[in-house]
């Protein structure tokens, strides 16, 4: 049986993320890359964006789960995957098997890493965390002084690396400013005890907007995908990563006082001609986008989307552009039809409306120019 092309596709211009590391280095210079790439590379494709910038020698690929290092070890290349969370106990065997980078948050994960590289007859590599204000994982600084003497205990535990997260580094300077000079404490206490190699606070935000001058380590993420998460100098030498386009699977004539879509919400002013486009909210484009004025490139020209979007199709003002018939492509999102726009219209953020396009939508390579 014949294979059928897909009714829409993500494309990911992989050389623009290359770049995009490389603007990372720049602004962070002399500092290890840990590029992000959990969630499917935020939504470019994993296998294909690791397979890209593995010439670049990251330290780490950064993932949220096993899953996801599986997937990255799964590409043959020499960079491990670093797992960025805490990992349940399901996990942590095959994680101490494989040799992937992994943080502890708790004695109670120490322990278990210990047994299991004891039992390996292996010494695992482990990254401290340290909760300086995000609240999601981490050794509180008041633990600190008990925890490493829980580990010198563990001879089967080598602290390479200590990390923390930014929780407002896009919203609050003065209190990311407070929460580097706590992290630098923690830091300086920890380096009493254990020689560190990798020392990580900064995200996209942290990296572009802070200097942070003993961390030797910072993990880009959407700023790889070609987006700033705040105004900053750097900004313009990003190149947008991603377009995604569907095809037009249908056109028709509607008439004057004629519904579109569920519930009526739009009903035609006038005679239109109407483009059924063939992807929904199960592909990530989102219900929220219905009435919000957004609108499709087709041919070269801007389309209003029309109505409430479906599970699986939404529907286009064509009537702009005579020529539209089935078969063609609808742009929806790319270099003239942003994520930070359509976030905007969404009332989210652009990491959401990335991570959210789904596994029905095939992902390729492309040159976005």
């Amino acid at each position: 049986m014949q294979d059928c092309s897909p009714r829409a596709i993500v494309e990911a211009d992989l050389d623009a993320i290359a770049h995009n590391l490389h603007v990372a280095r720049q602004a962070a210079p002399d500092c290890h890359i840990i590029a992000v790439v959990k969630a499917n590379a935020y939504g470019h494709g994993l296998e294909q964006v690791v397979r890209r910038l593995e010439a670049e020698h990251p330290a780490f690929f950064g993932v949220a789960n096993a899953m996801e290092a599986r997937q990255v070890q799964a590409t043959d290349c020499k960079t491990r995957p670093f797992l960025l969370g805490p990992n349940p106990p399901a996990e942590r065997a095959e994680i101490a098997a494989s040799g992937w980078g992994f943080t502890i948050s708790s004695l109670e994960e120490a322990d278990h890493f210990a047994s299991l590289a004891a039992d390996g007859q292996r010494v695992l590599s482990v990254h401290l965390a340290v909760d300086t204000g995000m609240g999601r994982e981490g050794f509180l600084p008041s633990e600190l002084g008990d925890a490493l003497a829980h580990l010198k205990g563990l001879p089967t535990l080598h602290v390479e690396g200590v990390m923390s997260h930014m929780p407002v580094a896009d919203e609050d300077e003065r209190f990311s400013c407070a929460q580097i000079n706590l992290f630098e404490q923690c830091v300086r206490e920890i380096a009493l005890h254990a020689r560190l190699r990798y020392v990580h606070l900064a995200a996209s935000a942290g990296l572009l907007g802070y200097k942070i001058p003993y961390a030797n380590t910072v993990r880009p993420g959407l700023m790889l995908y070609g987006i700033s998460p705040i105004p900053c100098t750097w900004e313009n030498q990003l190149r947008p990563a991603l377009r995604l386009r569907a095809a037009v699977t249908l056109v028709r004539s509607l008439p004057t006082g004629h519904g579109v879509s569920y519930g009526r919400c739009f009903v035609t002013p006038r005679p239109l001609r109407v483009a059924t486009i063939g992807i929904g909210y199960a592909d990530g484009w989102r219900r929220h986008l219905s009435g919000k004025q957004a609108y499709a490139i087709i041919r070269n020209t801007p389309c209003p989307l029309l109505g409430r979007v479906t599970m699986d199709q939404i529907m286009a003002d064509v009537s702009a552009s005579p020529g539209v018939q089935a078969g063609d492509m609808a742009e929806l999102i790319g270099p003239s039809l942003s994520v930070k726009q359509l976030a905007t219209q969404v009332g989210t953020i652009p990491w959401d409306i990335l991570t959210g396009l789904g596994p029905r939508l095939p992902r390729l390579s492309c040159s976005l120019g």
